[in-house]
């Protein structure tokens, strides 16, 4: 199938988590694979439905657009948005769905998913597996710092 599917405990509480995922300030620390930086004309945050949107840019200058709706919100546990790449005319591309999960662990912490559904292929998929798995160990120290 082609999706991604990623889970990860965090020993902080699914408060701190979810602020991580949805708050613009908290956003920026980590949203990106290693190595990129979020540039101008970004609209990222996911604490409210509506659209959002980030400019990413490498280390050699390359933008990569993503857009997409937020689709919904529930505080603390779940965050659902749609995902389209833009090319170099600022066309948007195929359109696929993410969705951030955050469930509380007995005994205290925090269990996250990530699920990316709806990619066009699986050379797709296997990329923003290399993607997702990158800025999730940028959210990671985000978290811990």
């Amino acid at each position: 199938m082609n999706e991604v599917v990623i889970e990860k405990e965090f020993s902080q509480a699914p408060a701190t988590v979810f602020s991580f995922l949805s708050e613009p300030l908290n956003l920026l620390k980590w949203w990106g694979p290693e190595g990129i930086k979020i540039t101008e004309g970004s609209k990222l945050q996911f604490l409210e439905t509506g659209p959002w949107g980030s400019v990413m840019t490498n280390d050699e200058g390359q933008n990569y657009k993503v857009t997409g709706e937020v689709l919904e919100i529930i505080p603390q546990k779940l965050i659902k948005f749609t995902w389209a790449w833009h090319d170099d005319e600022d066309k948007r591309g195929h359109e696929s769905v993410v969705q951030f999960k955050v469930e509380p662990i007995e005994g205290g912490g925090t269990r996250f998913s990530l699920i990316h559904k709806g990619l066009a292929d699986e050379e797709s998929a296997q990329n923003h597996m290399g993607g997702w798995t990158s800025s999730l160990k940028r959210f990671e120290a985000a978290l811990n710092s």
